[in-house]
């Protein structure tokens, strides 16, 4: 048995790989692209020649525009050669989605006759210019991008803000959650904020390798005995802390031996046993798991229950948001290729 995983194994939060949420995106115009950069993804397996992709009302839509679209869900293709291959199709139908769903939406905008101020659109273009590392590089971008027009550079900011001002009154205003409507959530749903039991602890350890010989773990147990001397005598965190942070040797002793409040059922049986042993702020015997030495401390002990609502409330009010304006983006989707017509290419 591993016996380091053991102890500290179950303790550590993997990372999530995120994945592109279309549904929360908000159109704005192609970020600047640094020097030297350009549309064109070298080696990647998508190469840009213009040809339509998809064509809704008769407007088509190229591989250019879908490329831009994936490029703004995966930036790194421009240093990774490409998209991952695992990933690629979802990147490209997830951009593809968005590019007709944006097109869709200013079709619709230019339908209701919504306009954008000619000031509006000048401010806009400005700043986005403003971006650029120099003018050389803004005329290269307009080459590159607008068939080096300036008022074809206009029309496309024009038609972001035509985008971005319908979504706001479609689906920015009418998602938005009171905190009455937060607290009546909360109100209703008491399991989803219920709490188990959390402890935190410190941990000063003696880690020989696995394959030491006996006299070096018999070392590694004198050594323990003799940081356990200076560790019953530690009153408060930071004594107990500085220890770790000196002698120990598990990869907690960066930040004072803490492990920080986790929930019981995350903590190893072996490791729980010695903490439900012990009161606040007491120092354990040397405890031996495997050819591993560790010294406890409890810090403190969190009892199950509800979540305060102030506690909760500024994340569940986003998180309200945020589901609601999916709701309310999915159905605005649906609604607008229902009354379509969209050809994929």
């Amino acid at each position: 048995m591993d016996f380091k995983k053991l102890i500290f194994g179950t303790l550590l939060t993997a990372a999530a790989i995120a994945q592109a949420q279309v549904a929360s995106h908000t159109t704005t115009m192609v970020k600047p692209p640094a020097p030297g950069d350009s549309m064109a993804v070298s080696s990647a397996s998508m190469q840009v020649t213009g040809k339509p992709v998809a064509r809704i009302n008769g407007t088509v839509l190229t591989d250019h525009d879908l490329l831009r679209e994936m490029m703004h869900i995966f930036p790194y293709a421009g240093t990774h050669n490409g998209f991952p291959k695992s990933q690629e199709a979802m990147i490209r139908k997830g951009a593809l989605q968005m590019i007709e769903f944006e097109e869709l939406v200013y079709q619709e905008a230019t339908r209701q006759h919504m306009t954008v101020p000619a000031a509006r659109v000048t401010q806009a273009a400005n700043q986005f210019r403003s971006n650029f590392q120099s003018e050389e590089q803004f005329q290269q971008y307009l080459k590159s991008e607008m068939n080096g027009s300036m008022e074809q550079f206009r029309r496309s900011v024009r038609r972001s803000l035509l985008i971005d001002a319908f979504q706001k009154s479609q689906l920015d205003a009418p998602s938005q959650v009171t905190l009455a409507e937060t607290r009546a959530f909360y109100n209703k749903n008491p399991q989803q904020f219920m709490m188990p039991e959390q402890i935190a602890f410190q941990t000063i350890s003696v880690m020989p390798r696995e394959n030491a010989n006996n006299d070096a773990k018999e070392k590694a147990r004198k050594h323990a005995n003799e940081l356990w001397e200076q560790a019953k005598n530690a009153h408060s965190y930071e004594q107990f802390g500085l220890l770790a942070e000196k002698y120990s040797e598990d990869d907690f002793r960066v930040n004072m031996g803490s492990h920080k409040l986790a929930p019981r059922s995350d903590l190893p049986e072996p490791v729980l046993k010695i903490l439900d042993g012990m009161k606040l702020g007491e120092v354990s015997q040397v405890c031996q798991f495997g050819p591993f030495y560790v010294i406890f401390r409890l810090d403190s002990k969190k009892p199950a229950g509800k979540k305060p609502f102030e506690e909760v409330r500024v994340k569940l009010q986003a998180d309200l948001h945020k589901d609601k304006y999916d709701r309310l983006r999915g159905n605005l989707d649906k609604k607008l290729r229902a009354n379509a017509k969209i050809e994929e290419l």
